[in-house]
């Protein structure tokens, strides 16, 4: 049978079957009306947690160390009980859950744990209805049987209960003292399962602005004096192999200007790729704080009654 402790912590952990399968996670407990005691579980089970199956918690086992829940049942069974909603289970519903998963009803039997036969206290069976009406036919009949006659009955001593005693009386007999009782505030924590937290990646869009150095050709007119060498064309975006239209292709006279001359200029290209950047993970741990409680308290206080005697003055001080 679960603690109160561990069935608080056991709510939102992983719940594993008989053969180490895991069933799901625990989302809560049903209790007995009249124990107070966890009877039934209810497990989310499927991919996203959907499914609510119930599963029976009599004979369930915590595991301290992860914190998980082991039930007695298989995969199977866990996938094919009955859907039952709400937060309390009538005994229709309960019934059928034991029908499920094949749970007897507990009979409570006699375990003749009262007194024998003979011995001071001990009363005869009373026969059932239909016993008591066939020997009433056999008294109607005038014939007697010696097997359903019942015992003789036996005399009980009755022990009459001690007298009370005043505990004032008492005490001041004894001392001439008295007790002073007060209550005194005793505070306790428990762990209860508060949050529920898990691992969610969704995808955020933003905008990033970069700049991005470029170059691009513009004509200059250079001055060089007639018996200078040649140098050749000067400084381009694109290589002496291009088949571009002009530079110096075309020349309307020898030694004269290009007929047309196409400039170049760079371009930024823009491409996006996803690329890993960072590992995240969870891990609880455990942060120290003070809660003030207040509450009240009762304490007894002790004075003097004087009831001055008749035919006397009160005293004064």
């Amino acid at each position: 049978m679960l603690s109160e402790r561990e069935v608080s912590a056991a709510v939102g952990g992983t719940a594993y079957g008989a053969n180490g399968d895991k069933l799901g996670t625990v989302e809560h407990f049903f209790v007995d009306d009249r124990t107070g005691s966890p009877t039934w579980v209810s497990v989310t089970t499927g991919l996203f947690g959907t499914r609510h199956s119930i599963v029976p918690a009599v004979d369930a086992a915590f595991d301290e160390n992860d914190g998980s829940l082991r039930l007695p049942v298989t995969t199977e069974a866990v996938k094919s009980a009955p859907q039952l909603a709400g937060d309390h289970l009538d005994p229709a519903e309960e019934a059928e859950l034991r029908r499920h998963y094949g749970l007897e009803s507990n009979v409570v039997q006699d375990t003749g744990s009262g007194p024998a036969a003979g011995d001071p206290g001990w009363l005869p069976p009373v026969p059932p209805a239909a016993d008591r009406h066939d020997r009433d036919e056999r008294d109607e009949r005038g014939g007697l049987d010696d097997t359903a006659m019942a015992a003789p009955t036996q005399e009980m001593s009755i022990v009459p209960p001690p007298p009370a005693v005043d505990e004032e009386q008492h005490t001041t007999q004894t001392d001439g003292g008295m007790t002073r009782s007060e209550e005194k505030l005793r505070v306790g924590t428990e762990r209860v399962a508060t949050t529920r937290a898990r691992l969610v990646k969704y995808v955020v869009t933003e905008e990033v602005q970069i700049t991005v150095p470029i170059r691009r050709e513009e004509i200059r007119v250079e001055e060089v004096p007639l018996d200078a060498p040649d140098l050749g064309p000067g400084e381009s975006l694109v290589g002496p192999d291009d088949d571009v239209v002009g530079r110096g292709a075309h020349h309307g006279a020898v030694g004269g200007l290009p007929d047309e001359i196409v400039l170049h200029t760079e371009r930024p290209v823009v491409s996006v790729e996803v690329v890993p950047v960072e590992r995240v993970r969870l891990r609880t741990e455990t942060v120290q704080g003070q809660e003030q409680v207040t509450e009240r308290v009762q304490r007894e206080q002790i004075v003097v009654d004087e009831t001055p005697s008749p035919g006397l003055s009160p005293r004064r001080s």
